[in-house]
């Protein structure tokens, strides 16, 4: 039997493909900008025992969960958007807490530019992830999960008090703290910020369980991960999907009034 495909379909394929072009584009540029850490990372493996005693299947595991999920469901109208607003928090993510060295990374950068292209990634892996829990999910009352909402999230606010408490009178901090706060106490969907800090901290424990346990990076209190760094990456998510539906709107007439502009020129040419 011949498959089938409607337009929207062959869009959706379309666009999966460039996004992962891009994916494997932005690895690339990675592996050559730091070919000296790739070297050395090369440079360990000893022919003297088993390859496959040798292989990173937790990292191989990652990259290719990470690759089919941004492929699935693409997006080119929204996903641009979602991964800039990622790429532009990983770098305050980074800044602070390398800064007031929360955490250190082994090259000892803060913050490291090759880390960053990690989180638009993973913001993109977290909205399929989300897409897929709203399909086999109950609805239930929003009461419900308002409550849960608030449960979930005000855990990780006081979490987050400890764990930061050695920092608190920088004033990044401070203003980690207060919008992880308001986030908690806004949301216009509690059904779906739940589900997305839920899938940032599900994709953030493989992420910090490798990293910290390889000392590509390493917590001021030595965990391997620290829970507060697991529950973080869900809190980074929501804040992600926050930022992204709130210049949605912007972005949209932006490019339209753009696209109309360049109609214009051509007919008046």
């Amino acid at each position: 039997m011949t498959a089938n495909f409607t337009p929207r379909s062959r869009r959706t394929r379309r666009s999966g493909y460039i996004l992962l072009s891009l994916f494997l584009a932005t690895i690339g540029l990675i592996g050559y900008v730091w070919w000296p850490l790739l070297q050395e990372y090369l440079a360990s493996f000893n022919p003297a025992y088993p390859w496959w005693r040798q292989v990173d299947f937790l990292l191989v595991g990652i990259f290719i969960a990470m690759s089919v999920l941004i492929v699935v469901g693409a997006d080119l109208g929204y996903d641009p958007k979602l991964a800039l607003v990622g790429l532009a928090g990983g770098l305050m993510i980074e800044s602070w807490g390398t800064q007031t060295q929360l955490w250190t990374y082994y090259t000892s950068e803060r913050p490291p530019l090759w880390i960053l292209p990690a989180w638009p990634i993973a913001a993109l892996s977290i909205d399929r992830i989300v897409r897929g829990l709203n399909k086999v999910l109950p609805q239930g009352r929003d009461r419900v999960y308002r409550v849960l909402q608030l449960g979930v999230l005000g855990t990780f606010v006081l979490l987050m008090v400890v764990f930061v408490w050695p920092t608190r009178s920088q004033v990044s901090t401070l203003a980690s703290l207060a919008l992880s706060i308001v986030l908690m106490v806004t949301p216009p969907n509690s059904r779906t910020q739940l589900l997305t800090f839920l899938a940032g901290a599900g994709l953030g424990y493989f992420l910090e369980r490798w990293g910290t346990t390889r000392a590509c990076w390493t917590y001021y209190t030595g965990e391997t991960p620290p829970f507060f760094a697991v529950l973080a990456h869900g809190m980074a998510a929501v804040a992600f999907w926050r930022a992204a539906e709130i210049l949605r709107p912007g972005l949209a007439r932006a490019a339209a009034a753009l696209s109309k502009a360049s109609i214009r020129t051509v007919r008046a040419t």
